[in-house]
């Protein structure tokens, strides 16, 4: 039985990251093959220009396209097909998803208000902190309700869901990726 897991990174935020590195143990260790989904050549300074974030998305999209022309993942059920998502990536698994017309489980790791036209209703769990300047609280919380998707609130934190105080970082990892674990 084949099992695939697809890392979908932000603009600055890679795999070997925590939240994604740690996503990317669990499934190998669930059994999950992973492809890591890499993009590049983004605009400058996108945080508040609506034009350089469309831009970047189209971007994100294309390249994971060229990247995963040759797989067919039609044939893989839903419950062994993972995508794991951050910022932006949230909204090009999306995108990609519906492209293709896949589903599979989804983690949604700190998406953006804009990623939610591209998320299917009752598709996964998703995580956000309450201090991510990238992503207001109450528009995550909407569009979490509107989709039927969990959300995991953490205080404080921010667009990495980390506070600045390293143990409570570490903690916070912990508890995210145990509720990871849970979900797969």
């Amino acid at each position: 039985m084949k099992k695939i897991a697809i890392l979908f990174p932000g603009i600055g935020y890679t795999s070997d990251r925590p939240l994604l590195h740690g996503a990317k143990m669990l499934a190998q260790e669930q059994g999950f093959q992973v492809i890591d989904v890499t993009y590049s050549g983004f605009p400058k300074d996108i945080r508040g220009d609506a034009a350089k974030m469309q831009q970047s998305f189209e971007i994100a999209l294309d390249q994971t396209e060229r990247l995963l022309k040759t797989e067919d993942f039609r044939d893989i059920d839903k419950n062994n097909l993972l995508f794991v998502s951050k910022s932006i990536g949230t909204a090009v698994a999306g995108a990609y998803q519906k492209k293709h017309g896949i589903s599979g489980k989804n983690i949604y790791f700190t998406p953006l208000a804009q990623s939610f036209p591209f998320l299917s209703p009752k598709s996964g769990i998703v995580f956000h902190g309450t201090s991510d300047p990238w992503a207001e609280t109450e528009s995550i919380k909407q569009g979490c309700r509107q989709l039927e998707l969990p959300l995991y609130l953490t205080e404080g934190a921010n667009h990495s869901l980390e506070t600045g105080d390293k143990y409570r970082d570490e903690a916070i990892l912990k508890d995210v990726m145990k509720l990871c674990l849970c979900y797969l």
